[in-house]
């Protein structure tokens, strides 16, 4: 089981995600998923990310909210979550 390290931005996303009325209970899954160490279900399109977030993953919770996330062989460390102008503007 991998560790789970979340960042300082990435517990503000939440809270601003939790206001805005998300059901937390998805992310807990992919969180989940990720702590075992499991490949991602197609669903959540998780893919490598260029630019900004370079050598960082992404995933969809829905359709217009995302995780990214780095994942290192012992911990998974939770960079930042929200809708895609939140993260790329």
């Amino acid at each position: 089981m991998k560790a789970i390290r979340r960042t300082s931005q990435f517990k503000r996303d939440v809270k601003r995600m939790q206001r805005r009325g998300k059901d937390l209970a998805k992310l807990k899954r992919v969180l989940a998923s990720l702590a075992m160490g499991e490949v991602l279900a197609a669903k959540y399109r998780d893919r490598v990310l260029v630019g900004q977030y370079r050598g960082t993953r992404e995933c969809h919770i829905e359709a217009d909210w995302l995780l990214i996330y780095e994942s290192a062989e012992s911990e998974t460390i939770l960079i930042r979550t929200g809708a895609h102008s939140d993260l790329f503007q």
